[in-house]
């Protein structure tokens, strides 16, 4: 993706995930979207891989935080709290597919070497910017994507 596709990518998921967090793995996850805000990390300087998630120790655990981000990815797709953005996301539909796709077809594992860049239960994503409503990296960073704009 481009800079501009991967910003607008992540903007649309965190909006979806932010409102349908509600477990550990949850906030794990939002945390994870966090570390891809280019305006912090710098331009280009983000992603990641399904495969360096924790998806889980057990079975039900995987397929309950692969629900959860397919679920996030179709509230997304229906342009939730989009117009929250200050921008019109032009081309993100493709992207949001295509990660369905992936997220659908992929099989998660467990195993003591994945996750090395999945932020632990400490570091989750508990707080949330009072002015736009988002889960974001409080305190470690002043304020959530749309903060940082």
């Amino acid at each position: 993706m481009t800079n501009g596709g991967t910003e607008a990518f992540i903007d649309v998921l965190m909006l979806a995930v932010t409102d349908l967090a509600e477990d550990l793995w949850d906030f794990r996850f939002a945390a994870l979207l966090t570390l891809q805000d280019q305006q912090v990390m710098g331009r280009g300087a983000v992603g990641f891989d399904l495969h360096d998630i924790a998806w889980g120790a057990t079975a039900r655990e995987r397929a309950r935080s692969k629900d959860f981000v397919l679920r996030a990815t179709t509230l997304a797709l229906s342009r939730h709290r989009w117009n929250e953005l200050g921008y019109t996301p032009s081309s993100v539909h493709g992207h949001l597919r295509q990660f369905e796709a992936m997220v659908e077809s992929f099989a998660p594992v467990h195993g003591p070497d994945l996750a090395a860049g999945f932020p632990g239960p400490d570091e989750r994503a508990i707080a949330s910017c009072s002015r736009h409503r988002i889960l974001s990296a409080l305190p470690l960073w002043d304020g959530c994507f749309l903060c940082h704009r």
